[in-house]
């Protein structure tokens, strides 16, 4: 079996036709017609089936294809730690990171790890907290920036980075919303716009409600942090955001207020898989990040 044959079929796979494959790959319909077909008699097994002109998995195909996968995906990994070691200030290193981050933290932590290395480079991939943790399982990035760390995931390690509150953002015509701080519960009869439910900032809403006494009227939802500010800009109802998530300029019809009681905070971290060795630039960023946010809390205590 040879590479050449495995990475033929996963592409013939995706686009479910030869000669689109074959467009791809840059090479002849014909051999990539023939490696296939040497596949199927090295394995014993029939692994697409013609539709018209196009092509299809059969189902021993479909159980093969994602074996397929992790193979050249394996081998790509080695060649990429291979030249990582030769050079570790020329890898290329992939984070995910959550909605809630991306408009304040990301931006400062790349950068300040930039003017430092400045040939590495970066493939950036936002995404929910559950995707991205799967994410790093799957060794589709290789780390992730999250808040809260999760606890305890099988195949997963945590660094906490920092704790951040939450605060309430209200609407300008909101009778609180010229307040220093407010009680929690002092909005239990708001209408409030969330993440949907499966979302960890939806979940943290609801405990914080349920904490201060009360279960929230979940009037909207939405999946993006803009959509849900200017939501709550326009009238429609009040939320709970941390503290990064509001730290850029707010839409003029929103006003941030301190949240007195009770205390609702996060922990923020990074996620890395804990069954595979780090990359050498991955390693040179997990390292640089942590240090980086010592150094801000020694100062912002100091």
């Amino acid at each position: 079996m040879e590479l050449r044959q495995l990475q033929y079929f996963v592409e013939v796979a995706r686009r479910e036709h030869v000669s689109e494959a074959a467009d791809a790959l840059h090479v002849a319909q014909s051999a990539i017609s023939r490696q296939i077909a040497n596949l199927e008699a090295e394995l014993g097994v029939q692994l697409f089936e013609r539709e018209g002109r196009n092509v299809k998995l059969t189902p021993i195909g479909r159980h093969f294809l994602p074996h397929a996968e992790a193979v050249l995906k394996a081998v790509d990994d080695a060649k990429q730690q291979i030249e990582e070691y030769l050079d570790p200030e020329r890898g290329t290193i992939k984070i995910g990171f959550p909605t809630s981050l991306a408009s304040h933290m990301m931006p400062m932590v790349i950068s300040a790890f930039k003017t430092e290395h400045p040939n590495v480079s970066f493939h950036l991939r936002q995404g929910s907290y559950y995707y991205l943790i799967e994410a790093v399982k799957k060794r589709e990035i290789d780390l992730a920036f999250l808040g809260p760390i999760p606890a305890r995931e099988i195949g997963i390690k945590g660094e906490i980075l920092f704790s951040e509150p939450f605060a309430a953002l209200l609407p300008n015509s909101h009778p609180l919303a010229r307040r220093d701080r407010i009680v929690l519960n002092e909005l239990r009869h708001d209408p409030f716009v969330t993440f949907p439910k499966g979302y960890i900032l939806h979940q943290i809403v609801i405990d914080a409600c349920h904490q201060a006494g009360f279960s929230p009227n979940i009037s909207s939802e939405g999946e993006d942090l803009d959509a849900i500010k200017g939501l709550v800009s326009a009238g429609i109802g009040v939320t709970l955001l941390p503290e990064s998530a509001l730290s850029e300029s707010l839409l003029r019809y929103a006003a941030k207020v301190p949240i007195e009681m009770p205390q609702v905070k996060r922990n923020v971290g990074i996620i890395v898989s804990d069954h595979h060795e780090l990359a050498p630039s991955v390693k040179v960023f997990y390292r640089f990040v942590k240090d980086f946010f010592s150094e801000l809390e020694r100062y912002q205590l100091g």
